[in-house]
């Protein structure tokens, strides 16, 4: 409709004036039912050009505009706005377009099948995942499918920091827990891991059992002074833990890249030396600079320490021009805050690599901190992590679908309450439980009536009178366009906020209606009303990668 419109509205422009662009034309949706379908301030921009006042040039318009059988009425409002009512007939076809589309209803082909690659979680194989985590794979996991649902071929990656000092504590810890050292023991690591899994990772090495990771089989000697065998052993422990916490938060990854692996194919020193070769580094106290500041940053960061080793964002500039080598012209990164810092480093590295690399590659979304509550209580601690509360927990204590909902409702630079309470409730402040229930209502009267789902349409005729109606129908019609705007901002709090708002025209509408009725003709437009509302939360649902149960 709004390509409809603006195709109607540049027909006259191009009568009244000399613009040839119709970007000029911005269509808006009204809040107030009453003030019309759609709307535009068309008239306040061209009142300069045609130095007229805004309602005068409405009226010229509206003098003007082609006639369509999608439209009722307009109507000029206010300082000069035109407010655009849509007929019967056009209602009818947006419900029969949900009814034809069924499941592919909102999706686009704006992304016209080109490559993304969207990194997320991307935690250290150092211990289980943390409701953080949980934050970022359902942010992650929800943009995948928004781009997926906007044409776009979309690759999940997950990368591995299986290097550095934090291995070694990992190793560390695992060892002194293999010779029964306690964490409260002087002997045991300083810097070491404390939590329960520690331990069960170290029984697990004794044990000699096997892990099964990503398609190969690591097995424990079980000897203590087996450093390399513990390290190994430990790394696929963990990561074959933080697997199944994925598979039951129904997440999944195309591709796992290590950051040992830039160690060990020398891509790491490659890039170090391509940094020096053109002329971006300096050696100063021992270590080795980059010039970071040529770049934007506010000051000169190190590459390599003093004891020989890079610092942390030099394999993950490596990692980031592996990505670029791979094709991926659009890449986003979705971090917690605390990666703000690291952000002008990479591209700073990158763009001193001479690749022809955007400056702003890759993009970034950045979720802020989480708080967790029960009975008015923050929880902070898990026996089992030491030192925080695991994603696993959380699922395990309201669900999967409450779990995802609550962790990607709010924009991720806002801080976030999980209210455990809530999040269990089965009440209509529980909106992920509000909007399932909105489906299951609607999938019981369908059951109740019994027949041909398929076959619903509504007949051209008819006409949608009452406003609980109208709104189901205005929401049903804005589907798409928050799918686009979603995708485009980077949003998927977006769809969750809509759904919300969906589902709650769907009660109105389910408590003030009969939809079984005598009359054969009301009876099948409303449930053909009712069923494209369901297509549309079943839809939105599954981008939010939520259920949509048949009874609650």
């Amino acid at each position: 409709m709004k390509a409809h419109l603006t195709e109607l509205l540049f027909s006259v422009v191009k009568q009244i004036t000399d613009y040839t662009d119709s970007s000029i034309i911005v269509i808006d949706r009204p809040k107030i039912i009453s003030h019309g379908d759609f709307s535009t301030n068309l008239c306040l921009i061209l009142s300069k050009k045609l130095k007229k006042p805004p309602r005068e040039v409405a009226a010229i318009i509206l003098k003007q505009i082609p006639p369509s059988e999608l439209i009722s009425k307009i109507e000029i409002a206010g300082a000069g706005f035109l407010n655009f009512f849509l007929s019967s007939k056009a209602n009818n076809e947006i419900i029969n377009n949900v009814l034809s589309l069924k499941e592919s209803y909102g999706k686009n082909k704006t992304g016209n099948n080109q490559k993304i690659q969207i990194e997320f979680v991307s935690a250290n194989p150092t211990g289980p995942l943390h409701v953080g985590h949980g934050r970022g794979a359902a942010i992650g996991d929800c943009l995948a499918r928004l781009f997926e649902a906007s044409g776009w071929i979309v690759t999940r990656e997950f990368y591995y920091n299986d290097a550095g000092e934090q291995i070694n504590n990992l190793t560390q810890s695992v060892k002194a827990s293999c010779q029964n050292i306690s964490t409260d023991d002087p002997r045991f690591p300083s810097d070491g891991y404390h939590g329960d899994y520690i331990h069960d990772i170290a029984k697990a090495y004794l044990s000699k059992k096997k892990i099964e990771c990503q398609g190969q089989i690591i097995k424990a000697t079980g000897e203590i002074k087996d450093t390399e065998s513990i390290q190994e052993f430990s790394i696929a422990y963990l990561r074959n833990e933080q697997d199944q916490d994925l598979i039951a938060f129904r997440t999944k990854f195309d591709v796992y890249t290590l950051e040992s692996s830039f160690y060990k194919n020398g891509k790491v020193d490659s890039v170090v030396n391509k940094l020096i070769e053109e002329g971006h580094t300096y050696e100063k106290d021992g270590a080795l600079w980059l010039k970071t500041t040529n770049f934007g940053d506010d000051k000169d960061r190190v590459m390599k320490k003093t004891d020989g080793s890079y610092t942390y964002f030099i394999p993950d500039v490596t990692y980031h021009l592996d990505k670029w080598e791979r094709g991926f012209k659009k890449v986003i990164n979705e971090q917690g805050a605390d990666h703000h810092s690291t952000i002008s480093r990479v591209q700073a590295g990158l763009q001193g690599l001479n690749k022809n690399i955007p400056e702003n590659w890759p993009e970034y979304v950045l979720h802020q901190m989480i708080t967790v509550t029960k009975a008015k209580k923050e929880i902070k601690i898990s026996k089992r992590a030491g030192s925080y509360l695991t994603l696993r927990e959380l699922i395990d204590e309201v669900g999967c679908d409450a779990t995802r909902y609550f962790l990607a409702a709010r924009r991720p630079d806002s801080q976030l309450i999980f209210d455990i309470d809530l999040a269990r409730s089965q009440s209509n402040d529980n909106p992920v439980f509000y909007i399932q229930y909105a489906h299951a209502r609607i999938s019981k009267v369908i059951e109740q009536w019994g027949g041909d789902v398929s076959k619903l349409k509504l007949d051209e005729s008819f006409t949608f009178e009452n406003s609980a109606e109208l709104k189901l129908i205005k929401s049903i019609s804005i589907y798409p366009e928050i799918v686009l705007q979603a995708t485009n901002e980077l949003a998927p709090h977006q769809i969750a906020n809509f759904l919300k708002d969906c589902a709650a025209e769907l009660h109105s509408y389910y408590n003030d209606s009969k939809f079984l009725v005598a009359d054969k003709n009301i009876k099948l437009a409303r449930l053909s009303l009712i069923n494209s509302a369901r297509y549309v939360l079943k839809n939105g649902l599954q981008l939010l990668g939520i259920e949509a149960p048949q009874q609650m």
